[in-house]
């Protein structure tokens, strides 16, 4: 069985960020509405409004099990990642962690990492980086640190 590469942890980890509300208790996450207009908590963990705050730790066992869920997601998707180097798989994981399985299942950058043309898996990469009917400046930089990895296949470190 595959686990979820590191870098795909680090990669969640760096761009969802641990949302503290000071106002509380700041060493505890609170619920909040991410940009894409979802409740949220911890590292991107879809919840309901009245969740109750979570540790570092506590938002650390969500994250590493939403990203198991993308992970298999990805696999049974894109089966040419599983003999990839660990950084492509880590780009693709970190892509359906942010946007879903479903938009994985029916995007052409599926098609793409499938046909493994990785000039254009990144391309289209590129293309996921609206919210709202505009560029989001940190679904930009997420997708171009996605299409480092996936380009390089590298193996760790972000």
């Amino acid at each position: 069985m595959i686990e979820v590469p590191t870098t795909a942890i680090e990669l969640a980890k760096r761009f969802e960020g641990f949302h503290r509300v000071a106002r509380a208790d700041p060493s505890r996450a609170q619920p909040y509405i991410c940009p894409a207009g979802y409740w949220t908590i911890g590292y991107g963990h879809l919840c309901e409004p009245k969740h109750p705050p979570i540790t570092e730790g506590e938002a650390e066992y969500y994250l590493k099990r939403d990203l198991q869920t993308a992970l298999a997601a990805t696999l049974r998707y894109c089966p040419v990642l599983a003999t990839e180097p660990e950084g492509r798989l880590a780009a693709i994981v970190d892509f359906t962690f942010n946007l879903g399985a479903g938009r994985l299942q029916t995007s052409t950058l599926r098609r793409r990492v499938n046909q493994r043309d990785w000039p254009a898996a990144g391309q289209e990469l590129r293309r996921w980086v609206h919210g709202g009917g505009r560029i989001l400046p940190g679904l930009f930089a997420r997708r171009e640190a996605e299409v480092t990895f996936l380009m390089a296949g590298a193996k760790t470190g972000i």
